[in-house]
């Protein structure tokens, strides 16, 4: 996916910036084809991973820094390397500063990387990307680069920004594809350097969120009041979503659950909360909390991956 918001924001704050993704690879591979990273004189973000083949990627992208323009480089892992992965990886570089910022067509970006002419196959993968919105995974072909623009998949909410909040929001917000919404009671509750994916949102009663959060939205109940985790579980379950956990003892989902039935939902339905969140076995600090609850957070997206797949 090409992140096309990071690459502005990071030609915004240095000018002239590079961009080194995996166009192809044969074999094993460290990194999946479309993983990318950012380079700038003096800093980076994001990875391509491999080790020696970053460290490489991560000097040519300097080099062309001076110079702009792009180049296609092809690698092989063990021989040229050194590494141990045994294939062979296809990584483009390209530098951008604000008069080449790419514009997406269709919600993909697509250019030549060895100066040939538009082919006919990446035409005709162009006009159905248009007429029926079909866009393909990242793609080297005839000579084009074609990359889907990434944008949010999964919407999520996070309800409290106490130190379970922030250890959930640290370890989930670099994911891609992640829009979170974060929810307390006072714009004072949230660190002051939010990732660009995060949205604060501060309201007295935070309850009263619920409304404008999509039906399609995933949810993580951990504020500092029991009183509003009930509401928001209450609330929720009236609203609909997609996902939903809690965070709680057994004794705890006990309660709420017999006071959820007396405000008239049914079993089955409260049933789709999912309360203690996270993996018990590691532990209750916020750290160990967040990475369960991420782990199921990206178990979910894989067994949807599967399932859609499937179908």
């Amino acid at each position: 996916m090409f992140d096309l918001a990071a690459l502005t924001r990071a030609v915004a704050r240095h000018g002239r910036v590079a961009r080194v993704v995996i166009a192809a690879h044969d074999g094993s591979s460290p990194r999946e084809t479309g993983a990318a990273m950012l380079v700038w004189d003096g800093g980076q973000e994001g990875t391509i991973g491999g080790g020696a083949l970053e460290w490489e990627a991560t000097t040519r992208a300097r080099a062309l820094l001076a110079a702009g323009g792009s180049r296609l480089d092809r690698r092989a892992l063990g021989p040229s390397l050194g590494q141990c992965c045994g294939g062979a990886v296809t990584v483009l570089t390209e530098v951008h500063d604000p008069a080449t910022l790419p514009v997406p067509q269709s919600g993909l970006i697509a250019r030549a990387v060895d100066g040939r002419p538009l082919p006919l196959t990446v035409a005709r993968l162009l006009d159905r990307a248009r007429a029926e919105g079909a866009r393909p995974g990242p793609l080297l072909l005839q000579g084009w680069f074609i990359e889907p623009l990434a944008e949010p998949t999964r919407d999520l909410w996070i309800w409290g920004a106490g130190h379970v909040g922030r250890a959930l929001v640290g370890v989930i917000a670099p994911l891609p594809g992640v829009r979170i919404t974060w929810v307390d009671v006072s714009p004072d509750r949230f660190p002051p350097d939010l990732p660009e994916t995060v949205t604060p949102l501060a309201l007295p009663d935070p309850a009263e969120a619920v409304a404008g959060a999509p039906a399609t939205a995933e949810h993580l109940i951990l504020t500092y009041s029991h009183a509003l985790d009930l509401e928001l579980c209450h609330r929720l379950l009236t609203h609909g979503f997609a996902a939903c956990g809690l965070i709680g003892s057994a004794t705890k989902w006990a309660r709420f659950r017999s006071r959820l039935a007396a405000l008239g939902h049914a079993p089955e339905t409260i049933a789709r909360i999912t309360c203690p969140i996270g993996d018990p076995a590691l532990g209750k600090h916020p750290q160990a909390i967040a990475i369960g609850v991420a782990a199921r957070f990206l178990a979910a997206k894989a067994a949807n991956t599967a399932a859609t797949e499937a179908g």
